[in-house]
C-alpha cells in the first residue's frame, strides 16, 4: 500500500539549543514519506540560520520565515502551506521515537478512524522526569468522542496536538485561536464534533521538555493561562449543553475546577475590586455554591476551597501561603 504524505508543522521562535534535537528525530522517522515544516515565527537568534543549514541537509524539510505572531498563528500558517494528507505538530523544544508517525499512521489505517494518539512523557531542563498527566491505554483502543470529552473533563484525557496524528481535511474550517493559551483544547474538543473515535495507543512515543519562561510555565509572574482556562471551561459548557448534554455535570464540575485553579495562582495583590476577572470568578463561585456542593463530581477538598474562596478569598490566600511555608 502506497504512503500517503504526513506534513509535521513545527513553530519555532529561538530555539537555537534544541531545534537539532527536534528535527533530528523527524529525520529519523520511520515513515519516510513525511514533510517537516519549520515556520520561523521571527526569531532574533541563530535560529532561522539553523533552519536554512538544515533544510539544505534533507530535502524533506521546508522552511518559512514570518513576523512573530505567536505559536497559533504560526501553526495556522503551516496548515495552509502543507501538502499533506495528514497532519502532525511538534513544539521545537521537544522530540518523539522514531516511529511514532509510522505507528500513528498505522493506527489511523488499521481502525479507520480520522484521529489517532500516542502516549507522553515529560521531563524539565535538569532531566528529571515529572508525573505523568495523562497515562496511555493498556492496548490500543478506540475512544468514542463523548467519551473522550468526558476525560478531558476530568483533566484525565490528552488534548495536546503533539501527541496526535489527524487528518487534514479536519482542519478545512478550524484553526488554532491565536493570542490565547491552551489553544489546543480549545481547537479539540470542535474537532471532536468531526470525528466518531479516537486511536489511542499504548505507549509513549513523545518526549516534553518543559523549560522555565516558556509560555504556561513562568519562572516569575502570573501566567495568563489561568484566565485563558477559565474561559475555555465556558466555551466548552455551551458545547457540552448542546452536543453532549450528558455531560453537564462534568463540565460545571470542569468549570469549577479552572476557577478554583485561578484562585490558587492570581497573585493577592490582584485580587481586589479593580480586576474585574477576578470579581467574575469570585461572583461566579458564590452565585454556583449550592450547585457546586450537591455535585458528585467535585471533591470534599474541591468543595472546601470553593467554600473559602467564595466567603473570603484574598484572606484565604494568605492562610494558604503561611500554611505552605510552614
Amino acid at each position: 500500500m502506497e504512503q500517503e504524505l504526513i506534513s509535521i508543522i513545527v513553530p519555532v521562535y529561538n530555539i537555537e539549543k534544541y531545534l537539532l534535537r527536534c528535527v533530528h528525530s523527524l529525520c529519523a522517522q520511520t515513515y519516510k514519506q513525511i514533510e517537516i515544516l519549520l515556520v520561523d515565527d521571527g526569531s532574533t537568534d541563530g535560529t532561522g540560520a539553523l533552519c536554512d543549514r538544515l533544510a539544505q541537509e534533507d530535502d524533506r524539510i521546508r522552511v518559512f520565515h514570518r513576523d512573530n505572531g505567536g505559536p497559533s498563528a504560526a501553526r495556522n500558517y503551516g496548515i495552509v502551506k502543507a501538502r499533506g494528507a495528514y497532519l502532525g505538530f511538534v513544539d521545537s523544544d521537544d522530540y518523539v521515537e522514531p516511529d511514532m508517525y509510522e505507528s500513528l499512521y498505522h493506527a489511523i489505517c488499521n481502525n479507520r478512524v480520522y484521529v489517532a494518539q500516542i502516549g507522553r512523557d515529560e521531563w524539565t531542563e535538569d532531566g528529571s522526569r515529572l508525573p505523568d498527566i495523562c497515562v496511555p491505554p493498556m492496548k490500543t483502543e478506540c475512544i468514542p468522542a463523548e467519551d473522550f470529552m468526558r476525560e478531558l473533563l476530568m483533566h484525565k484525557g490528552d488534548c495536546s496536538f503533539c501527541t496526535k496524528l489527524l487528518k487534514k481535511e479536519l482542519f478545512e474550517d478550524m484553526q488554532f485561536p491565536v493570542g490565547v493559551l491552551n489553544e489546543d483544547f480549545h481547537l479539540l474538543v470542535h474537532i471532536l464534533f468531526k470525528v466518531e473515535s479516537i486511536a489511542s495507543l499504548p505507549k509513549r512515543g513523545y518526549h516534553v521538555c518543559y523549560r522555565m519562561g516558556s509560555n504556561t510555565r513562568k519562572e516569575h509572574g502570573f501566567s495568563r493561562v489561568f484566565m485563558d482556562n477559565v474561559n475555555n471551561a465556558d466555551m466548552v459548557a455551551e458545547i457540552v449543553k448542546k452536543q453532549y448534554p450528558s455531560l453537564t455535570s462534568l463540565a460545571f464540575r470542569f468549570g469549577i475546577f479552572q476557577r478554583l485553579d485561578y484562585m490558587l495562582h492570581v497573585p493577592v495583590d490582584q485580587m481586589n475590586k479593580e480586576n474585574d476577572f477576578y470579581r467574575s470568578v469570585v461572583k461566579y463561585l458564590r452565585k454556583n455554591w449550592f450547585r457546586a456542593m450537591t455535585n458528585p463530581y467535585l471533591t470534599r477538598k474541591n468543595k472546601v476551597y470553593h467554600t473559602i474562596f467564595a466567603l473570603a478569598p484574598a484572606m484565604s490566600r494568605r492562610i494558604h501561603a503561611r500554611l505552605k511555608r510552614s
